[in-house]
């Protein structure tokens, strides 16, 4: 079978990409078996999102019939999807309302550079600072979300939480380092 990639860290970026899908999966199931479906099923869809991403990732990493135009439109989509439920229509309730404001105006910002990243006519002269900076808003989103966990009164739910809060940011990781390794190859 053959890769895309052939340099380690492209596959490095990869495979903590993979890991982390593993992590989360495995963290939804544990919460579904543990805390009950109407406590996660958030999650559960969100969750869907991700694999899909994943997916993706897969098959451009192993040239599996999707090209990079594709890869990158679906992926971009995915998390834009993901971004809008979680963290805009459905977000969760904050303990500190400026955390709150923060995450939701980072949130914002997120999906018009993903918005942007992809409008692009030429996306191939997006810049790497410029796609390294989508997985900075989302790991500070990430970011903002543990502090806000670690403010509230800690229970079970929490430490469930605190896993599949970073989840996002990993798979974001993954396809940003897809996305400029598909940049260097134009």
């Amino acid at each position: 079978m053959e890769v895309r990639f052939k340099n380690k860290s492209d596959v490095f970026n990869v495979l903590v990409t993979i890991i982390a899908a593993v992590v989360s999966v495995g963290t939804m199931i544990y919460g579904v078996l543990h805390l009950g479906i109407a406590e996660t099923w958030p999650e559960l869809v969100l969750n869907v999102f991700y694999i899909a991403c994943v997916t993706m990732l897969l098959m451009y990493f192993f040239n599996g019939g999707i090209t990079t135009k594709q890869f990158n439109y679906w992926s971009t989509l995915n998390i834009g999807i993901t971004v809008l439920l979680r963290d805009i229509l459905f977000a969760p309730p904050l303990a500190n309302y400026p955390l709150h404001l923060a995450c939701l105006t980072l949130s914002v910002a997120l999906i018009l550079s993903l918005t942007f990243f992809y409008a692009r006519k030429d996306w191939k002269t997006y810049s790497k600072r410029n796609l390294w900076f989508i997985f900075l808003i989302d790991l500070a989103i990430a970011l903002l979300y543990n502090v806000d966990i670690l403010i509230e009164p800690i229970n079970e739910y929490s430490t469930y939480l605190m896993v599949e809060i970073w989840i996002r940011p990993t798979i974001t990781y993954g396809l940003v380092a897809c996305y400029v390794k598909g940049t260097e190859e134009k």
